[in-house]
């Protein structure tokens, strides 16, 4: 991009019906002088089935922008300071989760414009929260953040989808009162036992969890409160106090902090970016973790940090954001 300031966000859209709308995908930085934006998710609205896109950074105000016409259709300032991820659940597209400097996790629902709950207090994190992803079903939020700390938050208690039944029946212009926003200040498992440095990035993958600190790797683990569903590898894997470490990604040149890991759609590529320019992939697929070896993309004149990664739906192509403002494009030998 011409502008030449850090892109900080990158993120392919996954909802889409014809196949040439695939390759579309939105990038966020610095480049405007009100805002630097950090991240940004795709959804769409149920009652027209439009695109949207939110973003947010470090104003704290979360924009929802129709991805057609680019206007901005909803703004939403409620979490104060800047915020660091959004991510929206993957089986409704109404509910968003935000999280940043406040120390907070921030559960919106953008049709009826509220905020249903906020996870933190005094077993919540005690730094700024910079990564946040709901596992597959959407019943459980893991987050991590600037004090070393990972929690995982459950959907399903039964106050918590009873709140968020009535934020469905809320409607902000005709009620009397604000809506009466659900505080979860107890996380069902919570550890700082992975990582000894800022965790800028936390995925579900399946029935375990991957996360990245400024170690050069990128940790695959799992709590004991969710063994039950053990494959050998974990078995066979690294036990701690209320944890199992099952392998480690190991890269290097990437021990700056918010340079954030991708999982593709099908959960079959795992993609991480370094402070040097090239991007090391794994297949996943492959029952036996042990034989995981990565494969390095890199071109001689990409040097910058990469920022963050996406790949297409259909796993054909990636992209990646740098500091230097470039997007790179890689598309898969068929």
């Amino acid at each position: 991009e011409e502008h030449g300031k850090p892109l900080f966000g990158v993120q392919f859209n996954y909802y889409y019906n014809n196949p040439d709308d695939s390759k579309i995908f939105a990038s966020v930085g610095a480049n405007k002088p009100e805002e630097d934006f950090y991240t940004c998710a795709w959804s769409y609205l149920q009652n027209t089935s439009e695109l949207v896109l939110a973003t947010a950074g470090a104003r704290g105000v979360i924009r929802i922008i129709n991805a057609a016409n680019t206007n901005c259709i909803k703004c939403y300032p409620g979490q104060g300071n800047a915020i660091n991820e959004l991510k929206f659940h993957p089986l409704d597209p109404n509910l968003l989760a935000s999280v940043g400097k406040d120390h907070l996790i921030h559960l919106w629902n953008i049709k009826n414009d509220t905020c249903i709950a906020i996870f933190g207090g005094v077993d919540g994190h005690r730094d700024e929260v910079l990564s946040v992803d709901f596992d597959i079903l959407g019943s459980k939020i893991i987050s991590s953040g600037m004090d070393h700390s990972i929690k995982m938050w459950t959907l399903e208690s039964e106050l918590l989808e009873e709140t968020i039944k009535k934020s469905y029946e809320y409607n902000p212009a005709t009620a009397e009162k604000s809506f009466k926003i659900l505080h979860v200040d107890e996380p069902q498992f919570s550890t700082r036992d992975i990582h000894r440095n800022y965790i800028d990035c936390v995925r579900w993958f399946g029935n375990l969890i991957l996360s990245k600190s400024c170690e050069n790797s990128i940790v695959c683990w799992q709590p004991t409160c969710l063994t039950e569903k053990l494959n050998p590898d974990v078995k066979k894997a690294t036990p701690l106090d209320n944890l199992v470490l099952v392998h480690r990604f190991d890269y290097n040149q990437c021990d700056i902090w918010y340079l954030r890991f991708c999982l593709d759609y099908q959960q079959k590529t795992l993609a991480v970016g370094n402070q040097v320019g090239k991007v090391f992939l794994w297949d996943v697929e492959n029952e036996n973790l042990s034989q995981y070896r990565a494969v390095i993309l890199s071109h001689p004149k990409c040097s910058a940090a990469i920022r963050q990664i996406s790949i297409s739906r259909d796993g054909s192509c990636l992209v990646y954001a740098c500091d230097d403002g470039t997007v790179w494009r890689w598309d898969k030998k068929l």
